[in-house]
């Protein structure tokens, strides 16, 4: 038997208003809550066992079988479904064409410190990554590459934005994440035996010939100001990726996803 949704036609109500407000930092922060737009993301996320607060379809929507498997499903765990009309559905999503269904998670977090590290380990760390569609890209690309994990390093953007989440393509489900200072990230990384290859422009090694079959910590730095000297010195490798052009560096995600398939490729795809 199908649930009855929950019907809500205003803008004014207090679930709208905090599924709207999911857009800020700030509010999800409060909430603890975040975003996930369109069925094959709700259903990820349900299938990596992530906690889901309230359940939102379109009134356009809510008779697609799909829908209505995805309803049963929220509801049976105790999930508040609910339904509203398509124009609701576009003032919460923030776009004209909104998908029909939009779930809001309960967020995960986890501290750098508390990450075990298996000894055949390779994960990806962030330094300070302002960028949210770099990030979520940059999860799917660990997510692709089968890695441990993305380390979050210092103030980096929210991997929960809309932005973020929806550049992740559902990855936000199932690669592990975890956040800490760099000195945090230090003490864990000495702890667990890994080293650490960053790229940077002052690299002396191709990222070709630097040895991933280690258990090691692929390092990035900042969109704009790459990695400080401090944190460069605390390296074991420093990685150069050849540039024959006349641009003069490569978009980070792009500049990770070289970097990370190459650390793969060593590891024979394994």
């Amino acid at each position: 038997m199908q649930p009855a949704l929950e019907i809500i036609s205003s803008s004014s109500n207090p679930l709208v208003k905090t599924l709207r407000s999911l857009e800020r930092k700030k509010a999800r922060t409060e909430t603890g809550l975040f975003l996930a737009e369109g069925a094959r993301l709700v259903e990820q996320g349900l299938a990596a066992g992530w906690e889901l607060d309230s359940l939102v379809v379109s009134a356009s929507s809510a008779e697609r079988p799909f829908v209505q498997n995805l309803v049963r499903r929220a509801a049976s765990s105790g999930t508040r479904t609910v339904q509203v009309p398509d124009r609701l559905a576009g003032q919460i999503a923030r776009k004209d064409n909104p998908q029909a269904v939009i779930g809001a998670f309960k967020q995960r977090q986890r501290a750098i410190s508390a990450l075990e590290a298996p000894a055949d380990s390779l994960w990806i760390g962030l330094y300070e990554v302002r960028d949210p569609g770099n990030l979520g890209t940059i999860l799917r690309t660990a997510d692709c590459a089968a890695l441990s994990g993305v380390l979050l390093i210092n103030q980096c953007c929210d991997p929960f934005s809309v932005e973020g989440v929806r550049a992740s393509m559902g990855s936000v489900f199932d690669i592990p994440f975890a956040e800490g200072t760099f000195e945090e990230f230090q003490a864990w990384r000495t702890d667990a035996s890994l080293t650490v290859k960053a790229a940077s422009v002052n690299g002396t090694v191709r990222h070709t010939e630097a040895d991933f079959k280690q258990p090691s910590v692929i390092l990035m730095g900042n969109e704009q100001a790459g990695l400080p000297p401090e944190v460069e010195a605390t390296c074991d490798t420093l990685c150069l990726i050849p540039m024959r052009g006349g641009a003069d560096s490569l978009n980070l995600a792009q500049a990770t996803a070289v970097m990370t398939y190459e650390a793969w490729r060593q590891r024979d795809f394994a």
